[in-house]
């Protein structure tokens, strides 16, 4: 059988990790002094499970719900002893100044601290701990790292530290102690984001071995400052930087010294393991700017990065034209070729580029682009490309593919869907606090998991989806998102796909409901999934949402909509909820009851007389207390038994609602004549309009129902206290077993009900109408035995 997509199992090291780290206390750790989260003495554990606990540990944070924050956490790698880190990547708030101070004695290969908001000068000194062993930093977007909290020293105690975080920023001053002085093993820095007062030059002079530097966003003082590194970098990324025709000619001109042959030789002999040139070039931008780029200026580059691997461009207007005339350019099959390049300055290139970044530029449409991964808006494989490149460092460009991979998903077919739903899961997993992601994402996995996708689709993918859509679901309240989200959902097995998270969606769908006036699109969706999800699961999942407060919520759309006097979906449906929730569940049965269901029940009643579902789902669920032994002397009013009397002689929706008005009515008769205190209406009345209602239908009816169990219809079986009962349970039982013979036939079986029409049969009191129908129902069931093959459809 060919696997689905997304179908790979996470390797024993995944799982055993994640596990580990949700039972700590049941692992690796005790509770010590304080409460205080300690390492067991007889734990060592090297670098690859350290790293690997600590990174997991960030990813559960940020995309598990269930998952919570350890206090210590970070302390338990305090002692390189008995826990070892080399590589980490932290990120966003959680990090805080301590947390990289527990860890302050490891010997770290990389650091990658992302939007760490809550790191401030404080970890700047912790760096310096790390300064022998370092290669790789990344301090994208913590920009407040270079501000001491409140003017204040860097010693101070941890105690002191939930405090300083509540000081206002404008009381936080730039520290101007730090140095990379001594980080000499430094060759890879990311310091996107790095503020303005932030002396970008000073910062940088004493590491003159960077091999790849990352300044996007930020402002250079002046060009000729990167020429001190013109011997050795090989990655230079300047987004959103404001570039200079001076800035350009340092970036190309500063090797050029090298294509002196003397000079050349002489570096290739003092350095043979560096490589010369920048491989990697990123003079992107978000929005336009004043520098336009230029065809004279695009062949510098080429011309100058012979060694030129990646180049980015994106975002740029071309001041003129450098494409090749269209009536030549539409000449043969596409081609990486530079030869063959749609662009003149590309021509000069000696071997396709291994990535062009094109994205927003009018470049991306040209036939022939000699690169073998090209970013831009052209086709569905330029779209990924662009998200993939951008969502970890520039989400603003990422939101924007991901908008254009939903018009390909909406209008066109997307032909990498499993690509694409893994790059749209990781920027939503990425950017969760991103709320234009959040928007473009879910709007874009609603198309990515409809009918037309599903069947490549494995359990495992479905189900990352389904966590990801309900994190955007917690995390914002905002009218698109939700609606997003639970459009979504509604692409999935509801419940037997969601039943995983089946706690979490519930209480998230509730948390919808729950303002008065909520919109009316995402108010519909939200009861059409909470009815779906408490339809055909077992009776612990009901009782468990029954407790979250589903009852009273439903009630009060109910009571919204009396108030507002329409009768909607959102109606219909609220009701269609009650009546699944209350099936076989007691306790739902009497939050109804106690929530003044049963007066909502008669104001629909009244105010809405003609319609036909409405009423239908209302004696449903009615049907569901009445089962209720200890709940029917609550029914067992003048008022209501008038009620249900009168729906008897209802024609709505078939026979459903007389039916289900029948039903309750039979349960209230079967406790017998004592329990009828009332004058009128007399219990013979009501039981011969019973009887005259029942002989009235049509037993070849087809039903709008779905029974589980028999067993509130089977004890109506062997009694004589009330033959009418008997006659409905009877008259139910045949109906279903002729209509549904498959389905209803061996459930019966199953459930004893053969013997209990045996006793049917023996019983003087059985109406011989009744006793014929029961022999009909078992002679039914013998004959679905002996041949099971059902005709009907």
């Amino acid at each position: 059988m060919a696997s689905k997509a997304g179908d790979n199992p996470d390797s024993l090291m995944a799982l055993s990790t994640a596990f580990c780290l949700r039972n700590l206390r049941k692992t690796m750790c005790y509770l010590g002094d304080r409460n205080k989260l300690c390492l067991r003495s007889d734990v060592f554990l090297p670098s690859e499970i350290c790293d690997k606990l600590v990174n997991t540990y960030m990813e559960l944070v940020h995309t598990d719900s269930n998952f919570k924050p350890q206090d210590g956490f970070f302390q338990l790698f305090s002692d390189p002893r008995s826990t070892r880190l080399t590589r980490i990547q932290l990120r966003e708030d959680i990090v805080q100044d301590r947390d990289l101070e527990a860890i302050g004695k490891q010997d770290l290969i990389e650091l990658h601290l992302t939007s760490c908001h809550n790191l401030s000068a404080r970890s700047l000194r912790t760096l310096t701990s790390f300064r022998q062993t370092l290669v790789s930093l990344s301090l994208f977007g913590c920009s407040r790292i270079f501000y001491r909290k409140g003017g204040a020293p860097l010693a101070f105690d941890e105690e002191e530290e939930e405090e300083e975080e509540e000081r206002p920023a404008s009381r936080q001053a730039l520290d101007t102690d730090f140095s990379f002085q001594g980080f000499n093993r430094l060759r890879l820095l990311n310091l996107g984001g790095l503020p303005e007062e932030v002396d970008v030059e000073g910062l940088l002079k004493p590491l003159p071995a960077l091999t790849s530097l990352d300044l996007s966003g930020v402002q250079l003082p002046r060009a000729a400052f990167l020429a001190q590194w013109k011997e050795r970098l090989a990655s230079l990324v300047l987004y959103n930087v404001d570039l200079s025709e001076e800035l350009i000619n340092t970036v190309v001109d500063v090797h050029k010294e090298l294509k002196h042959p003397i000079r050349a030789l002489l570096f290739f002999f003092l350095f043979p393991s560096v490589s010369v040139l920048p491989r990697h070039l990123d003079i992107s931008r978000e929005h336009t700017s004043k520098f336009k780029m230029t065809r004279k200026t695009l062949t510098a580059i080429v011309q100058g990065l012979v060694n030129l691997v990646s180049l980015d461009i994106s975002g740029h207007i071309m001041l003129d034209n450098c494409t090749v005339p269209h009536f030549e350019e539409a000449m043969g099959r596409p081609s990486i070729e530079p030869c063959k390049s749609s662009i003149y300055p590309f021509q000069e290139l000696k071997r396709p580029l291994q990535f062009l970044g094109l994205y927003n530029t009018t470049l991306c449409n040209v036939t022939h682009i000699p690169a073998y991964k090209v970013t831009g808006s052209k086709n569905e494989d330029q779209v990924l490309n662009a998200i993939e490149a951008y969502t970890e460092f520039r989400p603003e460009l990422a939101h924007r593919a991901i908008n254009q991979l939903f018009d390909i998903a909406r209008i066109q077919h997307c032909s990498q869907l499993l690509r694409a739903l893994q790059l749209v899961i990781a920027a939503l997993k990425c950017h969760k606090y991103d709320k234009s992601i959040q928007v473009t994402g879910s709007a874009a996995l609603f198309y990515l998991t409809n009918t037309e996708y599903r069947s490549d689709q494995s359990v495992r993918l479905r189900r990352q989806v389904i966590q990801v859509v309900l994190n955007g679901m917690e995390q914002y309240q905002e009218v698109t998102v939700q609606r997003n989200c639970c459009l979504t959902l509604c692409n999935f097995s509801i419940p037997e796909e969601l039943e995983f998270q089946y706690g979490r969606v519930n209480l998230l769908l509730l948390k919808i409901l729950e303002p008065a006036r909520q919109d009316e699109s995402i108010q519909r969706i939200a009861v059409h999934l909470c009815n779906a999800l408490v339809c055909q699961v077992d009776n612990h999942h009901k009782e468990a949402v029954g407790k979250m407060g589903f009852v009273k919520t439903m009630l009060n759309l109910i009571q919204k909509k009396l108030q507002d006097r329409m009768c909607d979906q959102v109606m219909e449906f609220s009701w269609s909820a009650l009546w699944n929730i209350t099936d076989e569940t007691p306790d739902n049965c009497q939050m109804f009851l106690n929530c003044r269901g049963m007066s909502l029940f008669l104001d629909c009643l009244k105010e809405f007389p003609d319609k036909q579902e409405l009423h239908r789902n209302m004696l449903g669920l009615l049907g569901n207390v009445a089962e209720v032994r200890a709940l029917r002397p609550q029914l067992l009013t003048p008022q209501f038994i008038s009620v249900f009397s009168n729906l008897l002689d209802s024609k709505a929706d078939g026979i459903e609602v007389s039916y289900n008005a029948c039903g309750v009515l039979s349960h209230i008769m079967f406790d017998g004549p004592e329990v009828w205190a009332m004058e009128e209406p007399l219990r013979e009345t009501v039981m011969d309009k019973m009887m005259a209602a029942i002989q009235s239908w049509d037993v070849t009816s087809r039903r709008n129902i779905n029974y589980r169990s028999f067993e509130p219809i089977l004890r109506l079986l062997p009694q004589s206290i009330a033959p009418v009962s008997q006659h409905w349970a009877t008259w139910a039982l045949f109906n279903l077993v002729s209509v549904y013979p498959s389905k209803y036939c061996p459930l019966l079986i199953k459930e004893g009900g053969i013997i209990l029409l045996e006793k049917v049969l023996e019983l003087q009191t059985s109406h011989e109408e009744t006793k014929e129908m029961a022999r009909k129902v078992m002679e039914q069931c013998e004959n679905f035995k002996e041949d099971p093959m059902e005709t009907t459809r």
